[in-house]
This record gives structure tokens, C-alpha cells and sequence, in this order.
């Protein structure tokens, strides 16, 4: 219940009311909301949140691109992830420019396709690279031919199937690339209207730069949007160690061929005897019998050995170790 106000406050209040000191319209308690204006052209389906988030798993990507791709052009690649918006499928297609590299890609099992759309300078500089070039782009623009699409394609797989590992945090992909389309008319898979995330990348080969841009429909994440936030995204990416990487590392380096040498020793001859060598001859060395061998891993000395043999070969037995690099 509100406190009554005594008879001297209600003849004050009256007076400055008289006089012009109180103006009761600037107590006036008002009800202001902000309006928000909501384009149904546009509607908002992918948050801050959810561009954030596809920032990460498509950093993650880029150092994937950035470790592979080099295995195959045979020359240093370098990706990073420049950012994220959202934009109706229209406008992304309204960008483009003719020729055009798109790649349509079944995001299996989610249902639909993204697009890949790579710079057509990066597209002649890859064609340029596999054929035993330096990788440079042609000077004039013009359409792809079929052998050099056949080579792109390969490249294209191979971006296409290192998606899988920054996704499977959200969901476990089977990727397949379906088609490369040089004239953007023909992969209208989507309404114009349909909102999509489009992620652009900076892609640096050599002395070539050129963006790939990664357009994704809302209708395809729409089954796992609520995964896209980088709270599910971070609580499930979390590096669990079962064994499994340690035994797979393991059977990689026991099948690694490493060339194990022993020194018995050190000797200069002119070059004159060392025509004339002959079955028999000595040859003084700068080692005594009783002294340790080295033995060489690779290039790196690392283990000191006895010579000997075993069954029917030559063979040395280790006796320390060298620990220094």
C-alpha cells in the first residue's frame, strides 16, 4: 500500500504545481519498446552463433587443406578462413562470374547439396601445376576443357573428402562431389530465396591467391542446427586418447625402411690405387680391432657397436647409445 501524503506535502505539491516548478508530464512513466524491423525476404535462420561456429569447423578445415594439398601440387599451400554471413541463395548466384568453378557436393546423409565454388585463376593454376608447371594462372579468361576439368576434379575430391574429419564433431558425413558446373544457371538446386551460410576462404599457392567461397542451405544443416553452436561443437571435440592413434603410428613407423649403416673406418688412397685395387688387397683404416664401430641411422650417428657375425652374415652388437641429437 503506498505511504498517504500529509496535509502540508499535498499544499506544496499544489503550490509548485501553481507556480510552474513541478510538471507531472515529466514523470510520466512510459512504455518504450524497440521495434525490430524482419524482412520476410531475408529471414534470419543462421545466428551469430551458428556463422561463429561454422568458422571453427572451416578453420579446421583450412589446416587440413593446408597439410594435403601440398602432397599434390607438390608446392606450399596456405588456407585460412577470412568470415562467415549469411545471404539468400540469389544473391550468392548474382555473384558469381562466367566461367565459374562450382563443385555440387551431396552432403550425405543430410539431405541436399552445398556448393564449392573456387576462383578460376586458382582452377588454371592447379591445371598448370599437375601437368608439370610452375602453377601460374592463364593471362585471358576463358572456358575450361574437358581434360583440364578431368584435372580439377581430382583436386576437387580431394577437398570434398577432408571434410569429413571437422564435421564429425556435429555429424558423421559421407561427402561425395557429384558434378563440376562452369556456368552457374545450371546448379540452381535451391529456391533463389533460400537462406544459405557462406564461408570464404583465402587460398595462397605460391605466388597465386584466389577465394573459395562454401555456400551451405539452410534446409541442409536444418536436422543438426541445434549442433552448430560452439558450446556442443567444443564439448564434443574434445581429443579423447584411446589408443587407437598411438597403435596406428606404431604400424606406420615399423613399415618405414630406414637405411642403418656401420663405419668400420676411415682411409685416404690416391686415385691411382684405387683403380688398381684388386680382390685381396688391404686397405688400413683408421680403427684399431678392439674399437667400437658407429652406427649411423639415416645421417645420425646413434648407437656405438662391436662387429661380429650372426648365422651366416656379418652383423654388429650395440652397446650404448648416443641420446644427443
Amino acid at each position: 500500500m503506498s505511504d498517504v501524503l500529509s496535509q502540508n506535502e499535498i499544499d506544496n505539491l499544489l503550490s509548485a504545481l501553481s507556480s510552474g516548478e513541478f510538471d507531472p508530464l515529466e514523470n510520466e512513466i512510459t512504455d518504450e519498446r524497440q521495434i525490430k524491423d524482419y524482412d520476410f525476404a531475408r529471414p534470419s535462420k543462421f545466428s551469430k552463433e551458428h556463422l561463429r561456429t561454422l568458422v571453427f569447423i572451416f578453420e579446421h578445415y583450412a589446416r587440413l587443406l593446408s597439410t594435403n594439398l601440398p602432397v599434390y601440387l607438390r608446392k606450399n599451400v596456405q588456407v585460412e578462413v577470412m568470415h562467415s554471413e549469411a545471404a539468400t541463395y540469389q544473391e550468392f548466384s548474382n555473384s558469381l562470374s562466367n566461367p565459374v568453378l562450382l563443385g555440387v557436393v551431396n552432403f550425405a546423409p543430410l539431405e541436399g547439396n552445398i556448393i564449392v565454388e573456387m576462383a578460376t585463376g586458382l582452377g588454371f593454376a592447379i591445371v598448370d601445376r599437375m601437368l608439370g608447371g610452375e602453377g601460374q594462372p592463364i593471362e585471358k579468361t576463358r572456358e575450361f576443357t574437358e581434360i583440364e576439368l578431368s584435372i580439377i576434379e581430382r583436386i576437387m575430391v580431394i577437398c570434398t573428402n577432408l571434410m569429413i574429419e571437422p564435421w564429425q564433431s556435429v555429424q558423421q558425413l559421407e561427402p561425395m562431389l557429384e558434378r563440376i558446373e562452369t556456368n552457374s544457371q545450371f546448379a540452381q538446386f535451391v529456391t533463389p530465396n533460400e537462406m544459405t551460410s557462406i564461408i570464404t576462404m583465402s587460398i595462397r599457392m605460391g605466388d597465386v591467391e584466389g577465394l573459395m567461397n562454401i555456400c551451405i542451405p539452410f534446409a541442409v544443416l536444418e536436422p543438426v542446427i541445434d549442433k552448430v553452436n560452439t558450446k556442443y561443437w567444443y564439448s564434443t571435440n574434445t581429443v579423447k586418447d584411446d589408443g587407437r592413434y598411438r597403435q596406428v603410428l606404431e604400424d606406420s613407423i615399423q613399415k618405414a625402411r630406414i637405411p642403418v649403416r656401420a663405419i668400420m673406418g676411415k682411409s685416404a688412397i690416391s686415385v691411382n690405387d684405387f683403380i688398381h685395387l684388386q680382390p685381396g688387397d688391404i686397405i688400413k683404416v683408421n680403427t684399431r680391432l678392439e674399437d667400437e664401430l658407429d652406427v649411423y641411422v639415416g645421417n645420425i650417428k646413434k648407437f656405438s657397436a662391436i662387429p661380429g657375425a650372426y648365422e651366416d652374415s656379418y652383423a654388429v652388437k650395440i652397446k650404448s647409445i648416443y641420446r644427443e641429437e
